[in-house]
């Protein structure tokens, strides 16, 4: 019932940016947060940045100056700004988010969206 569409990965040489965008759609209610995720083979799924639909925002470690996340309620579209990029930043990056569908019961959801790679080589 709830969809969420990333773009922007791709491949960049080390210090360059990108910009990853991500849109939900579906019978969504209300929006809690949304945010990014990444993973490479053979390790867990790690959180990047989070961010509440009233601006809080929390961040990994490792991204910590480098990466900024901004949320667009109306558009129900998150972004992550990543600069300064460094080769272990290569991964699938995924969307999330989680709020409350339309509907008797205000039932809530965390969704997934199917990732979007991102490769910087040095």
């Amino acid at each position: 019932q709830v969809q969420l569409v990333e773009s922007g990965g791709g491949t960049v040489q080390a210090g360059e940016s990108l910009r990853l965008s991500c849109t939900a759609s579906g019978s969504i209610f209300s929006l809690n947060a949304m945010g990014w995720y990444r993973q490479t083979p053979g390790k867990r799924r790690e959180m990047v940045a989070t961010i509440s639909s009233s601006g809080y925002t929390n961040y990994g470690d490792s991204v910590k100056g480098r990466f900024t996340i901004s949320i667009e309620n109306v558009k129900k579209t998150v972004y992550l700004q990543m600069n300064s990029l460094k080769p272990e930043d290569t991964a699938v990056y995924f969307c999330s988010a989680d709020g409350t569908l339309y509907g008797p019961g205000g039932r809530s959801f965390g969704s997934w969206g199917q990732g979007t790679q991102v490769t910087v080589s040095s």
